[in-house]
């Protein structure tokens, strides 16, 4: 295997494992953790560790994928002549994620967390829109794979 085979699938699998655990904990935040908080009343200093651990998660996932992507996208489009489809989608992934990086920052700063508790209708639907955005993205991510493999070499 040579070293440029080993270093792609060295960053294919950081940028997946990465989308996942992020877009998964985004799932399982969204679905499980805050209903069973509200339930419960929870305690607020469980609540804010909860909520500080997901933020270093997810700060570590933003790293990976921005590395990562910026590595897979450099690779793709130096290595096969790829089509407009290719391009079109590939730029309409790097806006989502954009702002979905841009989002996790907003939800990342502490003052926006205490303004969260007076519930804006923006801060309510945040934490769903981040989770839908991981999926459009994810289904894009797959869209695209499916256009390199379709591409001719």
């Amino acid at each position: 295997m040579s070293l440029m085979l080993a270093m792609r699938l060295v960053m294919r699998l950081a940028h997946v494992l990465s989308a996942a655990t992020w877009v998964g904990g985004s799932m399982m935040y969204v679905v499980v953790v805050q209903p069973a908080l509200r339930r419960s009343g929870g305690v607020p200093s469980t609540a804010a560790h909860i909520a500080e651990l997901f933020k270093q998660m997810v700060n570590i996932c933003v790293g990976v994928l921005l590395l990562s992507g910026a590595y897979l996208v450099f690779d793709r489009l130096t290595q096969t002549t790829l089509g407009p489809a290719y391009v079109i989608v590939l730029v309409i992934k790097i806006a989502l994620a954009l702002c979905m990086f841009g989002l996790a920052t907003y939800l990342g700063q502490g003052r926006i967390r205490r303004l969260a508790k007076r519930t804006t209708r923006f801060s309510k639907l945040a934490p769903q829109l981040m989770l839908a955005l991981g999926i459009v993205i994810f289904v894009l991510g797959a869209l695209l794979n499916a256009l390199f493999e379709a591409a001719p070499r």
